[in-house]
């Protein structure tokens, strides 16, 4: 029973590993941004996706965070800001309420502090996108050197990276 075991085991074995299977290793592909969207091989892929790929390079995943920490925020106040506006304006039409009031100014202030928040996310995801791609262009190189050693304390081989 033991030896069918490992002749079964061992058939197992040699089956998948002749099946080349690669366990999700796929090589690295050039990320492309055009107007905000992200490219690989001319598929887009989703912003929610993006962590994933940005994973292997720390620091532009650092970026991308950053950019998307900026997105969130500024859009959430240009939102606000907006709203309040809006409602602002509705109660000054449609009732007798004098219509400038604080809402007004804190609406527009809001708005005001969008719009550097909001300038910044765009260049920070075209850095975080070019440090990738630098990477992956870094990464492919094998540049090493062996050398062979013989001093008065022995000999020896080393390996420089």
């Amino acid at each position: 029973m033991k030896k069918l075991l490992l002749a079964f085991t061992l058939f197992i074995g040699f089956t998948a590993f002749s099946q080349g299977l690669t366990l999700g290793k796929e090589p690295s592909k050039e990320i492309k941004l055009e107007k905000g969207r992200f490219y690989i091989d001319g598929t887009q892929i989703p912003s929610y996706q993006m962590k994933k790929v940005f994973a292997s390079n720390i620091h532009s995943l650092n970026l991308y965070k950053k950019a998307k920490t900026k997105e969130t925020l500024g859009g959430a106040l240009l939102g606000l800001g907006a709203t309040v506006c809006v409602i602002d304006l509705a109660v000054g039409l449609f009732s007798g309420v004098e219509y400038p009031t604080a809402l007004t100014y804190a609406g527009l202030g809001a708005v005001a502090i969008s719009i550097p928040i909001l300038s910044g996310r765009a260049k920070k995801m075209e850095e975080a996108v070019k440090t990738y791609n630098d990477g992956l262009k870094d990464s492919g190189s094998t540049d090493f050197d062996l050398n062979a050693l013989a001093n008065q304390n022995g000999i020896g081989i080393q390996i420089k990276f």
